[in-house]
């Protein structure tokens, strides 16, 4: 860094240490400025919250949504977190601005599409979910439960039986035939169990009918919302394209109480002559006391009666057009320049 760079950082530095814990003041701004800046801040906030609910909506993520559902006890929908924080920050902009209005009824139909997202969560569990569950846990589970006990009574038997195949054993026939009866029970009690599961088409296939017109029915809800929706928001749009323009002038550093400190030549560069200086001839003298504004701004003229300059340039003013506009003489050339630009150091006379 530069030494010149390196002393307006400690220059910063040293003036924020004093506003914030000494005696200085720092310059004021505006509350028209201010106002703009909290909106600002409020659209990045939104902008950044809503990009993140946005994304969560299209795609919820599972460790988001176990977080949320510890920390308030009950799942909060992706569309309700999403349409709950446009209407925050279209609260926060105010009645007067349209886009709020229009956020906030956006906001609105996404926390209505959250109340039939949530109809559609206890529908799928009480007619899709639960069925299925009991399926699991109930027949299936016992199923196993057979299947499991057949392996095992088959092996009791074809033990025993292949023992008193061989000669010398000690297995009795009753032995055997008890060892057959169980094998015999499991076996069947396994067959039954798994073919009324499987030819149980007509009741899972209703399952699925259920769970599609639930879907169904969820997305025709939604489908009237967002139609409604996109009504409204077309009014809103038209109604903005028709609401006039408010004329915006920014503020020169003037408005805030500052005096320009260019073509001020300080007190200790001055150097006594005991000669008359030209500066102090009454042709400069009648030449600075001319109205004068100094540009702020480089202004690049886009039509032949304007008058082009950089900033820091000194321009000698003859006229004001209107309330936007100057005429001005710069370098041997008159023409018009916008008011904005420059920041006068000697009016014109009322």
């Amino acid at each position: 860094m530069a030494f010149t760079g390196l002393v307006k950082q400690i220059n910063k530095a040293n003036q924020f240490m004093n506003e914030k814990i000494g005696s200085a003041q720092g310059t004021k701004f505006n509350k028209e400025f201010v106002e703009m800046e909290r909106k600002v801040d409020i659209y990045d906030e939104l902008t950044k919250e809503m990009v993140e609910k946005t994304k969560e909506f299209l795609r919820p993520n599972p460790d988001s949504r176990t977080k949320r559902s510890c920390a308030k006890g009950i799942y909060s929908q992706p569309s309700e977190v999403l349409g709950d924080c446009m209407v925050e920050y279209g609260n926060q902009f105010g009645e007067h601005s349209i886009y709020a209005k229009a956020l906030v009824e956006t906001g609105e139909s996404m926390q209505q599409i959250s109340d039939i997202k949530d109809n559609l969560d206890e529908n799928m569990k009480m007619c899709f979910l639960d069925p299925i569950h009991l399926l699991s846990e109930i027949d299936i589970k016992e199923v196993m439960h057979h299947r499991k006990k057949l392996q095992g009574r088959r092996l009791d038997f074809d033990c025993k039986k292949r023992k008193m195949d061989n000669s010398g054993s000690n297995v009795t026939e009753e032995e055997i035939k008890l060892a057959e009866d169980k094998f015999a029970e499991s076996w069947h009690l396994a067959q039954v169990g798994m073919h009324n599961i499987l030819e149980n088409d007509v009741e899972q296939v209703s399952q699925l009918v259920i769970f599609a017109e639930n879907l169904l029915e969820y997305h025709k809800q939604c489908g009237e919302i967002l139609e409604e929706l996109v009504g409204k928001l077309n009014n809103r749009k038209n109604e903005a394209a028709i609401k006039p323009k408010k004329d915006f002038v920014p503020k020169a550093l003037s408005d805030l109480g500052i005096i320009s400190t260019l073509n001020v030549q300080s007190p200790s560069s001055r150097s006594p002559s005991p000669l008359p200086s030209p500066m102090n001839t009454p042709a400069s003298t009648r030449s600075m006391a001319q109205p004068s504004a100094t540009a702020i701004y480089d202004y690049e003229p886009d039509k032949e009666d304007e008058l082009g300059f950089l900033e820091g340039d000194t321009i000698i003013l003859t006229q004001q057009i209107n309330e936007n506009w100057f005429e001005g003489s710069l370098n041997g050339k008159t023409g018009l320049f916008p008011c904005t630009y420059v920041q006068v150091t000697l009016p014109l006379p009322n």
